[in-house]
């Protein structure tokens, strides 16, 4: 823990016994409001998202659950040394009393106001599960015609929600803000992408909407709060009618004008992919490497996985979080529309599960459940294409198969799936990753071994070989393509620069090589396969991040070579 985080958390502890006392005086000198008070705060209930509203850091977002009424609350989450802060500018009458009350729901939530001209008040709850009311009072000074209401979380703690502000007291001129009125229909509906079970929508935003519903064939299936879905649970090779309508507190527009999909034939494993594949990893933080948003990612690359989904506290379940403030502000609807943008481009993009410090425990039925719901849930968010397995802490065979069985069924044939085992996880096929892979390998599009951060290894001829040669490449992945992996279900894993990965880069050239190797039986070096293998699916990177930073000459180099193979 650094220094300046230690003293924060001290401050909060003699703030709290502190400010609870000036609670208990404050709730008891609260008297009757007068019949001509109103709520001077404006957009109190966040529907109108977040009109009239500042967050720090872009550290707040509405959200349609939990609501503790209308339609939206605000969800702001603490990060790094900023504690979310959401405020907004009230005007108020000099010389008035006000009641300030909120609604609060998740982790420390505070509540208060500043520049009253007497004596700036506060409240707080330490976290709840439920939503709870905070409530103080302030009275302005003899000049104060406008002040400060602000919330706020704390440091190092979960999301907070908040609803219903209310600034109550005499009216200070500045409004209320107008009730809202029945928002327009929602124009540009396309399709941005179809898979054998799911079609993915996409609109424009209408302007007081908080929410839309999506229509298929005249029905009403979904409601979401962005301005993207994807409907899943689909028939092969059929036709479907889709409208979207906005909806707010007023009611729901009328419905757009309608789009026709139909789903792609039945596919499984990968879906459209092209035979030969580059798979690379997108960094979801800065480590040093080039900062990259979805959009700048190569066109060589084929799967993007999205590196990684983060354990949540119910075993097996995993969750999504964009690290906007690490990649220089990079927004959420930006990152799905990017990843509509990939998509319709032909590429498939992912979540990655796990990663070098995943803590990812899929032990018992209950956890691959909670693992399946969870990983469905953010494809559906998100839009993803499927996941990738990286756990390189281990994982048991038999609820990791049951998990992506569970999964396979909801997402439909078409869900790409992925491994990043770990040399030793594939040296055979006793361990559990290999087994995995093979427990799943009907529904598995492919493994991409990392043969590196790994010393010397076994190859399929009993011989050790060092990683960072064309024979360490070649030798290992004959031990999955003679350990029962279709050739397409293999792909070789490698850094993209020294900087990386701790060992095991090799240049493009000898990746290139060894793909040479194992499809056309060239370039070998002194390991030379029994037989070739055209249909090898490719390689794979980590990251698309050190790539960019090196000018992007793996995949340059390499995914030219992949989609050149036969």
């Amino acid at each position: 823990m650094d220094p300046v985080r230690r003293r924060r958390r001290r401050r909060l502890g003699t703030w709290s016994g502190a400010v609870t006392a000036a609670l208990a005086l404050a709730v008891t000198a609260v008297g009757p409001a007068s019949a001509a008070d109103v709520n001077n705060a404006r957009n109190a209930g966040f529907e109108a998202g977040l009109t009239d509203w500042s967050c720090s850091a872009n550290s707040g977002t509405t959200v349609a659950s939990p609501a503790h009424a209308g339609s939206a609350a605000l969800k702001a989450t603490p990060a790094g040394q900023d504690n979310a802060r959401c405020s907004q500018r009230v005007a108020v009458k000099p010389g008035s009393t006000y009641t300030l009350s909120a609604w609060v729901q998740g982790g420390y939530s505070y509540l208060g106001v500043t520049g009253t001209g007497t004596t700036d008040v506060s409240t707080w709850s330490p976290g709840s599960d439920a939503w709870r009311q905070l409530t103080t009072s302030f009275t302005t000074g003899s000049s104060t015609t406008s002040v400060t209401v602000y919330t706020h979380g704390w440091y190092g703690q979960s999301a907070y929600y908040a609803d219903d502000v209310s600034v109550y007291g005499p009216d200070g001129g500045g409004g209320g803000g107008p009730e809202p009125t029945v928002p327009a229909t929602p124009a540009g509906l396309s399709v941005s992408g179809t898979t054998s079970s799911s079609v993915s929508l996409a609109w424009n935003a209408v302007s007081g909407a908080t929410g839309y519903s999506i229509y298929r064939d005249g029905t009403k299936i979904t409601a979401v709060t962005g301005t993207s879905a994807t409907v899943t649970g689909l028939a092969a090779s059929t036709s479907y009618s889709f409208q979207v309508a906005a909806t707010n507190a007023a009611g729901e527009s009328a419905k757009s004008a309608a789009v026709t999909a139909r789903t792609a034939e039945q596919g499984g494993g990968g879906g459209d992919l092209p035979e030969h594949a580059v798979t690379g990893y997108w960094q979801n933080f800065d480590n040093g490497a080039t900062v990259q948003r979805l959009s700048d990612v190569s066109s060589q690359y084929d799967i993007i996985a999205v590196a990684f989904a983060d354990a949540t506290t119910t075993p097996g379940a995993v969750t999504f979080n964009l690290d906007s403030a690490g990649l220089g502000g990079y927004t959420v609807d930006q990152f799905k529309a990017d990843i509509r943008a990939k998509q319709a481009a032909g590429k498939k993009v992912i979540i990655s599960v796990g990663g070098e410090k995943g803590t990812v425990s899929v032990n018992d039925s209950a956890s691959a459940t909670n693992f399946a719901n969870s990983v469905h849930s953010l494809m559906q968010t998100y839009g993803f294409d499927g996941v990738d397995i990286d756990l390189e802490n281990g994982l048991n065979a038999t609820y990791m198969t049951q998990a992506l069985r569970a999964l396979s069924t909801k997402a439909g044939p078409s869900m790409i799936l992925t491994m990043a085992p770990q040399t030793i996880d594939m040296q055979s096929t006793s361990n559990a990753y290999f087994r995995t892979a093979l427990n799943v390998k009907d529904i598995l599009t492919v493994v991409n071994m990392q043969y590196y951060n790994s010393g010397s290894m076994l190859g399929c001829d009993g011989k050790v070989y060092s990683q960072g040669t064309v024979d360490f490449l070649t030798a290992l992945a004959c031990i999955q393509l003679e350990g029962g992996l279709d050739p397409s279900q293999v792909g070789l894993g490698l850094p993209a620069s020294t900087r990386a990965a701790g060992g095991g880069y090799v240049s493009p050239a000898v990746v290139n090589n060894a793909l040479d190797c194992l499809t056309k039986a060239t370039n070998c070096g002194t390991f030379k396969p029994s037989r070739t293998y055209p249909s090898l699916r490719g390689a794979m990177t980590w990251s698309t991040n050190w790539d960019a930073a090196a000018g992007n000459a793996w995949s340059n180099t390499v995914g030219a070579h992949v989609h050149a193979l036969p």
